[in-house]
């Protein structure tokens, strides 16, 4: 997977997440925590979202036939809204039914250290997964962009999904311990539940986020307004005097930009001239926006713009 797929920020929230899955069942078989339980099946389907995600990369990579002709750069996507829709929205509704159940079944906890421990551990490599993530990402964000922009706009769905897991992760980690903490203060088993009910919650959210992002690279999006005129810079700054008419713009994967331009000619210019000018043109937009690799430009005949017809206006005199 190229680096802005994040291949080493998948890898490491998918080891951190295994190892954190293990001990969170072991402290929930010991004890009894229905959040320690959520957070397992938190871990867990994390795990799986990094296996899916870099399955993703790898099908996004096959070559473009006769089926696909635009190639499969697509795939990152659809496994990017597996991921966000069914994992996520099957943890937190499990997480959420396991709270529930502990509020009308409440049982003592039992050897709570255990999943205490168990929790300072993962958040200790939680963040480690997070720092990895936001290294990674520091590389594709733009200087000055928000983070919250930067999920919004980012083109490759990996990175947005593997920080927002590991958010959602540590804010997790975090209710589970308070929900234990208060657990074994008080010797109710209710906050247990509350904090149970607050991870299933929070992944949902989580869920309901990735989901709304992830669906509108699959439904298609431009390039962004930077490239955007980027692009037309390039079109029209050579010495071509070629005019825009219109374009559009589709990412058909996350490092692959499709551009198609009508461009507008002199009616005296030869066809061999306005070749030649279309090929230099192209190689002006894949050096100002890289990732612009599939362009197709249109000519046709410049027309100076005419201008609009006056309105003719109707005065409605009232009879006397």
């Amino acid at each position: 997977m190229s680096a802005s797929g994040g291949g080493k920020a998948i890898l490491a929230a998918f080891s951190a997440n295994l190892g954190i899955a293990v001990a969170k069942f072991v402290a929930w078989a010991f004890s009894g925590s229905a959040s320690m339980l959520a957070e397992g099946i938190h871990s867990l389907a994390d795990s799986g979202n990094q296996l899916l995600l870099m399955l993703g990369g790898r099908k996004s990579r096959k070559a473009a036939d006769s089926e696909h002709p635009f190639g499969y750069g697509r795939e990152r996507y659809v496994y990017a809204f597996v991921v966000s829709i069914i994992l996520f929205s099957v943890g937190g509704l499990f997480s959420i039914y396991e709270g529930v159940e502990k509020l009308t079944s409440p049982h003592e906890l039992e050897n709570a250290w255990l999943p205490m421990l168990v929790l300072v551990i993962a958040i200790c490599l939680e963040s480690f997964s997070l720092r990895t993530a936001v290294k990674e990402s520091n590389h594709s964000r733009a200087a000055g962009q928000s983070w919250v922009s930067f999920i919004r706009r980012a083109k490759a769905p990996e990175l947005p999904v593997v920080l927002l897991e590991d958010v959602a992760a540590l804010t997790g980690l975090a209710f589970a311990l308070l929900g234990v903490g208060l657990t074994v203060i008080t010797h109710n088993s209710v906050f247990d539940a509350i904090s149970t009910l607050l991870i299933g919650a929070l992944l949902v959210l989580v869920a309901i986020v990735l989901g709304v992002e992830t669906k509108s690279l699959l439904v298609g999006e431009g390039a962004n307004p930077a490239d955007a005129d980027a692009i037309a810079a390039a079109i029209t700054d050579g010495h071509e005097q070629a005019r825009l008419i219109h374009i559009k713009t589709l990412y058909l994967g996350p490092d692959e930009l499709l551009v198609a331009a009508k461009l507008g000619f002199d009616a005296d210019r030869p066809l061999a001239a306005v070749a030649s000018d279309i090929d230099a043109i192209e190689a002006r937009i894949r050096a100002a926006v890289p990732v612009a690799r599939v362009i197709y430009l249109e000519p046709d005949l410049y027309r100076e713009p005419q201008p609009s017809p006056p309105t003719e206006q109707i005065i409605l005199r009232s009879e006397d």
